[in-house]
């Protein structure tokens, strides 16, 4: 007999990067009271990931709940970026309903549309939160109609047509359901949530049935299990059987040793729970995404949608460079598996594959964000390696014809921008789809179907063409023709001649030639790149060239030498500007750019061998 659970609501918050689901998260547990009076609390309180800190985006989705007039909402904050599209599209199962939140002047954003339409696909219902309604340029009314088109050009039935519109500004902390009359409190939207967000239903009767959609991992406990009970009672002690909806043959007992509940920021243990509770199980270490657990006498698996496939790829390999294991920890091929496969137990959309090398791995993922936040978080846990440059995932079609990922981009831009960043574009192989002004024609809003390899080291000279004023986001919008070739730089490298320190007199000459990445000072190697060619080719110089020393006096000799401040590349820059022929050495103090073959002369002779 199925039964409804009034006491519980669960929800996801979804939204667009930036768009303040965080902060909004933030303001519901200080409003309900989680929180000491005298309590400090950090802002963003659900980025406990140091780099979600610093980036200002969320990565991993996180699980909290609130209790508001006796109802417990269990809140699950979702990534907004395309690339943590694996971590929105499993959460969504845990749930009965979405926020959906909207910036009240930029509207719905590629990145809505993604999310948006995994959860009208889940037929679940929606509370539109139109956010930073204090914005001097906000907009809601304009808003709301925008996102009414958004949900027809999804197909949403009647029932998620009628979606409740809430007004809010999360960093004041209020809501209201009238976007003139401000809020003084969070009070309407936990009201709207009550209303119009279903209770969890099951059958408290039947056998148990949990759907694992997250994994969570302790270095303490092992892996962490988190779900939501369908159906039945799941409790500590009890004996149940891991099967997968993919694989409803193998089945595997286990048993629960612990079992927790969330509550506020703290997981607290409990003994048993029931159904529309989401609970996190520790204790069975071959626990995977998509795994239900059920009692041994009804081991049917719930369905689960296979999680979308990795579009590109790089190679991560040891440090084989001059400098190889002078500044890192861990530093082996060990090390660098080791690393990689605990990876796995928490990011459902990697994939790391052995190569012919035991040196050297491939790793996949959903775009260049979500490998570079990988290596960041490598690099500041003491790990060195080298990883070369990103590389598309190609597939056949059923023709056997060559397909490639393809990514629809949309550029807000100032209009006297537009017309460079549509030849930028066009050279990489995209097709202009659609171009209109926006906020009283400064800004036009381009909108491009291009291939993902084709983005791969755009971003830098986009904001460079831009003059930092540009907005590029991009969603997946599936596979493609192959579009043909891409040249994706127009300018060489400049390579250090010899092993030694850059030397002021060497790096004066040297920076005739183009931009530098190194100071006076910094330790080079031969085939080592430290800086950029203003022309095509590739250029070895000496930047440890010291100035010979004679009896002769000159009339120059005593000018000082004015070096130019090198160009310093972050990460994403560096990931950027390798070509397919370097490797980027990664270290937890250093960034260096390297040629994959380090002595000149050989170098020569494979690219002879490479034109013949």
């Amino acid at each position: 007999m199925r039964q409804k659970r009034n006491d519980i609501r669960n929800v996801a918050i979804i939204a667009h990067v930036d768009h303040g689901k965080t902060t909004l998260v933030d303001e519901l547990l200080k409003q309900s009271g989680v929180f000491r009076e005298n309590q400090e609390v950090a802002e963003r309180v659900m980025d406990s990931n140091e780099i979600e800190r610093e980036r200002g985006i969320t990565i991993l989705s996180k699980n909290t709940a609130v209790t508001y007039k006796g109802t417990k909402i269990n809140i699950v904050d979702t990534p907004g970026h395309a690339d943590f599209g694996g971590e929105v599209e499993r959460v969504l199962k845990m749930v009965n309903g979405v926020i959906l939140v909207v910036d009240a002047f930029e509207g719905p954003m590629p990145q809505t549309k993604f999310v948006l339409r995994k959860a009208l696909e889940l037929k679940l219902p929606v509370v539109v939160c139109v956010n930073k309604i204090d914005r001097p340029e906000a907009r809601p009314r304009e808003v709301v109609d925008e996102v009414l088109e958004l949900f027809l050009e999804l197909d949403a039935d009647d029932s998620q047509l009628e979606s409740p519109f809430v007004f809010a500004s999360a960093k004041t902390g209020v809501a209201s359901l009238d976007a003139d009359q401000p809020g003084t409190s969070m009070e309407p939207l936990f009201e709207t949530i009550l209303s119009a967000i279903p209770a969890p239903e099951g059958d408290p009767q039947a056998g148990t049935q949990v759907l694992i959609s997250t994994i969570d991992y302790n270095e303490y406990v092992g892996r962490i299990g988190v779900g939501k009970v369908d159906n039945g009672v799941i409790s500590v002690g009890q004996e149940v059987v891991i099967v997968n909806h993919h694989e409803p043959d193998k089945q595997t007992r286990v048993k629960v040793s612990k079992l927790y509940e969330f509550d506020g920021l703290k997981k607290v243990e409990v003994r048993e729970a029931g159904i529309g509770s989401i609970v996190a199980i520790s204790g069975i270490s071959d626990i995977h995404i998509g795994d239900t657990l059920c009692s041994p006498e009804h081991a049917v698996p719930i369905p689960f949608q296979k999680i979308s496939e990795p579009t590109i790829a790089m190679h991560f390999m040891v440090n084989d460079s001059p400098m190889a294991g002078l500044e890192g920890r861990y530093v082996t091929s060990r090390h660098l598996r080791e690393r990689l496969m605990r990876e796995l137990n928490t990011d459902v959309s990697l994939r790391v594959e052995e190569t012919d090398s035991p040196d050297c791995f491939k790793v996949s993922g959903r775009g260049e964000l979500h490998l570079s936040v990988l290596i960041e978080s490598m690099r500041r846990e003491g790990y060195e390696f080298a990883v070369s440059k990103a590389e598309v995932l190609y597939r056949q079609d059923e023709a056997g014809r060559r397909t490639e990922p393809m990514e629809l981009a949309y550029i807000d831009v100032p209009s006297e921008f537009s017309g460079t960043v549509i030849e930028k574009l066009s050279q990489r192989k995209g097709e202009l789809r659609n171009m209109g002004s926006i906020t009283g024609g400064d800004y036009t809003r381009l909108e491009f179907s291009i291939p993902a390899r084709g983005l791969i080291g755009y971003r830098g000279e986009f904001l460079t063409d831009t003059k930092g004023n540009g907005i590029l986001n991009t969603v997946f919008d599936g596979y493609g023709p192959y579009k043909g070739d891409i040249t994706y730089r127009k300018q060489g490298s400049l390579i250090a001649f010899e092993a030694g320190e850059a030397i002021t007199y060497g790096l004066f000459n040297a920076q005739e030639r183009g931009t530098l990445f190194i100071g006076p000072g910094e330790k080079v190697y031969a085939g080592m790149v430290v800086g950029q060619n203003g022309r095509g080719e590739d250029i070895e110089l000496n930047v440890c060239r010291k100035k010979q020393l004679t009896n002769t006096r000159s009339s120059s000799a005593d000018e000082a030498l004015r070096l130019t401040p090198p160009k310093i590349l972050s990460l994403e820059q560096a990931l950027d500007f390798i070509d397919t022929d370097e490797l980027l050495e990664v270290t937890p103090s250093s960034l260096r750019i390297r040629k994959k073959i380090l002595d000149a002369t050989q170098r020569k002779r494979a690219a002879l061998r490479k034109e013949s």
